[in-house]
């Protein structure tokens, strides 16, 4: 029987976002796994709010989620409004907050994997490389009005994800070693089953054909076993961006999911106009992946179907020059210059780069760092 996928209704350029968060030891920055002690509370506390505090694969770990936000900034309040009612339980306890990509040392062995099903099962299959998928990142939802938008949208769109990926990009190093790249992340996480770059479909209907031969070959139970690096969020009626490492900053997470949301309008207005989206082979987009993960906002990509490279900070500076006056018309035009300052002041993986160069790679002082720029508040500049 063919898979029937229903897209929910949603209003056009809508943000949800969902942020990863690491809990720390505050001496030794160690990872701890204490979200089963606080989660039961902090799940009470969220249910009348917009935002909310849940669990994650691993014990070490707790999300914050977003209500559906109108603009940019009414989503981040959502995000600021969690971590405060987090920080009211993490503080007491003697926890500290984090977020990248990977953490600096931690090992895979010492972590505790959730007690439940879906995560047990995960881990039943994927063995070795589920156990080693200590990442964290974020999630950017923007909605989407019509159904038959969702894949010119996406395919379009994935040319993008290097940009997003070498903005975000906060995983250097992975199990105490300097990796040579800048989302070690990006690499470990396409390592499960139907991760990675999305396949190229066309319309709503060959994704239900999709989704209807992986649910009869026993690969996935439904849509939400999707991982792709951007998706359909049919229960959401969004289209998702999960290509990004953790970011390290509210203020980075507002930049970052601006730019999402500027260029889903974008190209929304382009379908409008009645234009084809462009897009470029997937041996390019594969291309790029790497060379983002490898070099991050150093990367050279390939930006059209013939071929055409570019370096990203140039690219990406250009784009936000374009767009720009889509950014006044969606009210995200402060969030949206943050990502000048990303360019200007070096993505998380650069500054976690300096801090080890400068105290002869001590790993602790890399962790004391991210703590301190997490700590550093809602709506702090980045630095």
């Amino acid at each position: 029987m063919h898979v029937t996928q229903e897209f929910t209704d949603s209003p056009r350029s809508t943000v949800g976002l969902e942020w990863e968060i690491m809990l720390a030891d505050p001496e030794s920055g160690d990872l701890v796994g204490r979200a089963p002690e606080l989660l039961a509370a902090l799940e009470d506390e969220s249910a009348p709010e917009r935002h909310t505090v849940t669990g994650e694969l691993l014990t070490n770990t707790i999300e914050v989620t977003s209500g559906i936000g109108e603009s940019v900034a009414h989503a981040i309040g959502d995000i600021g409004n969690a971590i405060t009612a987090v920080r009211a339980a993490t503080d007491p306890a003697g926890i500290e907050l984090l977020s990248a990509g990977s953490h600096p040392f931690a090992q895979w062995f010492d972590q505790r994997v959730t007690d439940k099903t879906r995560y047990h099962d995960l881990i039943e299959r994927t063995q070795w490389w589920g156990r080693n998928m200590m990442i964290w990142g974020i999630h950017v939802h923007i909605g989407v009005e019509d159904r038959d938008k969702v894949f010119p949208i996406i395919n379009a769109l994935t040319a993008y994800l290097p940009h997003l990926q070498s903005l975000s990009a906060s995983s250097p190093f992975w199990a105490g070693e300097r990796t040579g790249y800048a989302s070690n992340r990006a690499l470990v996480f396409q390592q499960l089953p139907t991760a990675g770059l999305p396949w190229a479909l066309h319309s709503w209907e060959e994704f239900e054909g999709y989704l209807d031969d992986m649910v009869r070959t026993g690969v996935m139970a439904d849509a939400t076993e999707v991982r792709w690096d951007i998706r359909p969020a049919p229960r959401w009626g969004t289209i998702e961006v999960r290509a990004c490492d953790g970011l390290s900053t509210l203020a980075e997470l507002a930049s970052v999911a601006a730019l999402v949301q500027v260029l889903v309008e974008h190209l929304s207005r382009m379908l409008d106009a009645g234009e084809t989206l462009p897009t470029m082979p997937s041996w390019f987009h594969r291309e790029n992946k790497w060379r983002a993960a490898r070099y991050g906002l150093d990367a050279r990509l390939i930006v059209d179907a013939a071929g055409t490279q570019r370096q990203v900070r140039e690219h990406l500076a250009e784009t936000v020059s374009a767009l720009a006056p889509i950014a006044v018309d969606l009210g995200c035009e402060a969030e949206f210059a943050g990502v000048s300052t990303i360019l200007d002041g070096g993505a998380s993986y650069e500054r976690q780069l300096a801090v080890a160069d400068s105290t002869d790679s001590d790993l602790g002082e890399v962790v004391q760092h991210l703590i301190r720029e997490f700590r550093s508040g809602p709506g702090a500049p980045v630095i």
